[in-house]
């Protein structure tokens, strides 16, 4: 492990500052193979509101991670699929859903 004089100098840090926060690994990990529909994105997490997948989704653009396209159609249509830079993504996110069951069995074996 790499010793770091200021955190911002660490990966990690970086690689949080593009998917860190409460939705957007959920977001990545459901658009990750196929591409979406806003709605259908809605409806696959119903927790967030319509506004916070908004602005998630406008940063994963920004940050050229997620390809917005809009249709000229009536009525309008957009959909998101992952950047080829977005795709490096998948072993970390794939990584963190390993982690993720293993440390549920070890929670369930600590009761």
């Amino acid at each position: 492990m790499t010793d770091f004089k200021e955190i911002s100098d660490c990966p990690i840090t970086t690689t949080l500052s593009f998917i860190g926060g409460r939705w957007k690994t959920i977001i990545l990990y459901i658009i990750s193979d196929r591409t979406f529909r806003f709605g259908e994105i809605s409806a696959r997490i119903p927790a967030i509101s319509r506004k916070v997948l908004t602005e998630q989704l406008k940063e994963l653009v920004k940050d050229g991670i997620l390809n917005r396209q809009k249709f000229n159609e009536t009525p309008p249509r957009v959909e998101y699929s992952v950047t080829e830079f977005g795709k490096s993504l998948k072993n970390v996110l794939s990584e963190m859903e390993k982690w993720g069951f293993e440390f549920e069995k070890h929670s369930l074996k600590e009761k």
